[in-house]
């Protein structure tokens, strides 16, 4: 049984984007369109009609987003998306997270959790070059790191895991052909202590068949 006493006495911290049109997104996909279909004033209630790519805002990239044969989003295991968790800021070497530098932050209990990586690049969210093309993320090396100590579900707070200049997708390529999930585009993590144990849990909607989900990100702390 849940001890609800208990739960209301943790912090929960948000850390989605909101959804809202004309947000940035990956530079090729569609912008944001929400409709209103129903106004309470007129038609007794409220109801909205929603465009946009799976992978909008905050969301979860499948293993299926780069392997046909790979598992679809509907198909993660709740396990991988609820599950202890650790943000780190590791140094960056120009716009790369090398496995040099989350090893000099690397500790015992990491392994087999969800990492979120603090890059700060949510407080840059506008229409510019800098936000849509400029972004870190980790390199092949750091991405094996992740897998070598079990991790199975990996966040940064940028549009990609990986940086823009990676056009062969090798680190998506890697960890989703090796199971794990991503989530991109993470909002707020300077709210985190880094290497505080919190439960994490990135929950995309259950869309048959997708590649990736918008989803409500939160961090619980312990």
């Amino acid at each position: 049984m849940v001890d609800w006493v208990k739960m209301n006495r943790r912090k929960i911290f948000d850390l989605s984007v909101t959804l809202a049109p004309h947000m940035p997104v990956w530079p090729t996909h569609p912008t944001v369109e929400i409709v209103p279909t129903g106004i309470a004033s007129r038609d007794g209630y409220s109801i909205e009609t929603l465009s946009f790519s799976t992978h909008t805002g905050t969301h979860v990239d499948a293993p299926y987003h780069f392997d046909e044969r790979g598992a679809t989003v509907d198909r993660l295991e709740l396990s991988v998306l609820v599950n202890d968790g650790y943000c780190l800021s590791p140094p960056l070497r120009g716009k790369e997270i090398t496995a040099e530098a989350i090893k000099s932050l690397w500790k015992p209990e990491y392994d087999g959790a969800t990492i979120l990586f603090n890059t700060g690049w949510s407080k840059k969210r506008a229409f510019t070059r800098e936000f849509l093309y400029d972004f870190p993320g980790l390199t092949l090396d750091a991405a094996q790191f992740l897998l070598d100590h079990k991790v199975r579900l990996v966040g940064i707070d940028t549009l990609s895991i990986e940086p823009y200049e990676h056009k062969d997708f090798h680190v998506h390529k890697l960890l989703l052909g090796a199971g794990a999930a991503i989530i991109e585009d993470l909002y707020g993590l300077d709210q985190l202590q880094q290497g505080k144990r919190y439960t994490v849990a990135a929950l995309p909607l259950k869309i048959q068949g997708a590649s990736g989900s918008s989803a409500r990100v939160l961090a619980i702390e312990e």
